[in-house]
């Protein structure tokens, strides 16, 4: 298989995992904010819209359907 061929089955499997949920939300640790000596732990809230994954789909397709051209 080819790098190629990998990173569009990966664009296509994050596209239907994306459009299957309506958008993806996960969070990440934010920054730790110290206040008069405690230590209080954020996080960060981030979405992916589904309109991500349409274009991941997509261009997963595209890409396994472009043939590279010959010199």
């Amino acid at each position: 298989m080819s790098i190629k061929t990998i990173v569009a089955a990966l664009l296509i499997t994050l596209g239907i995992v994306v459009l299957a949920y309506s958008g993806l939300s996960f969070t990440t640790p934010g920054k730790t904010i110290n206040f008069l000596g405690m230590h209080i732990a954020t996080t960060d809230s981030h979405f992916i819209p589904p309109a991500m994954g349409a274009f991941a789909l997509v261009g997963g397709i595209i890409l396994l359907l472009v043939k590279p051209k010959s010199v």
